[in-house]
């Protein structure tokens, strides 16, 4: 069976490239800009071929490209003016994140792999991570609220962006020699919690800063934890609540947490994610600290 994603509807399009659907109409209708099809019970759609040139329309429209301008042109003239326009007004990150977008939705290994090499030839894998990775990763949450990718399309390109940032773990722990003993970080996701690419990226900062880290990965029950305290006196872990645990359940989690694996020594535990915007975060536990993004928590390191 065929997964890939080769029709569209005119809502994707506007989700995808941030052109709103009765603009793309008008585009259609003065410019002949699109050429959507039709299925049998008349509903228009839109190739992938379409889909890439509304997100090249759209990122040149941004850096001040007129659409009757635009329109003129000839497919093969807009992705070169796509590719100068990159490079010449340094917006190389907005049209990387297209590309991305356009490998996510048609699984296209290739193109994935060609614009990550374009981004590291002027860019350090810290400033993509930053740069381009934090926001497409932002959009492909929108993307998935709004039904417009599926979770194949998701995992596709989390597996992608997951093993960039192994490959520099591994290049930063050749590096590092030097380890810092005296706190150890400890990375694991709660029960049920499978979004690790942050907690991934954190751990390639503090390696490649000389700290001492241990990776645990997805769905750690608190009780295994505890494991840890025979072997390390001041463990500092670290975690991220993307959707687990639920609201209901955030409050007793943590204070279960701090009764388990705070009280009584020098461990903390240092927590982001889209569920902290549920809790007070001047009001937390004893040792837990929460930070609002992954910038945030590498500064309080002073890395």
């Amino acid at each position: 069976m065929n997964n890939i994603k080769t029709e569209f509807s005119i809502k994707d399009l506007e989700n995808l490239s941030g052109i709103k659907a009765h603009t793309i109409r008008i585009w259609e209708k003065r410019y002949n800009l699109l050429h959507p099809k039709r299925t049998e019970t008349n509903i228009r759609y839109y190739s992938t071929e379409s889909l890439q040139k509304i997100l090249n329309v759209s990122f040149l429209n941004s850096n001040g490209y007129k659409i009757s301008k635009i329109s003129n042109l000839k497919e093969a003239d807009i992705s070169a003016l796509v590719k100068e326009v990159a490079a010449k007004e340094k917006k190389l990150d907005d049209n990387s994140i297209n590309d991305f977008k356009l490998a996510m939705l048609t699984f296209d290994q290739q193109l994935f792999s060609k614009t990550y090499k374009e981004l590291i030839k002027v860019k350090s894998f810290k400033e993509i991570f930053y740069e381009t990775f934090i926001p497409f990763l932002g959009e492909i949450g929108l993307l998935w609220q709004t039904d417009t990718i599926t979770p194949a399309h998701e995992h596709f390109i989390s597996t992608r962006i997951k093993q960039k940032i192994l490959l520099n773990i591994e290049k930063a722990q050749s590096l590092n020699n030097d380890v810092d003993n005296k706190k150890t970080f400890v990375f694991f996701l709660p029960e049920n919690e499978i979004h690790d690419i942050g907690l991934l990226f954190i751990n390639y900062e503090l390696i490649s800063n000389g700290y001492q880290t241990i990776f645990l990965g997805q769905s750690i029950p608190t009780t295994s934890l505890k494991d840890l305290l025979e072997f390390y006196k001041e463990i500092i872990f670290i975690t991220f609540m993307t959707v687990k645990p639920e609201q209901e359940d955030l409050k007793n989690y943590l204070e279960q947490f701090q009764e388990t694996l705070l009280k009584g020594n020098k461990n903390e535990l240092w927590i982001l994610g889209n569920m902290l915007k549920y809790l007070d975060l001047n009001s937390l536990p004893n040792h837990i600290t929460g930070f609002t993004s992954i910038e945030t928590l590498v500064k309080n390191l002073k890395i």
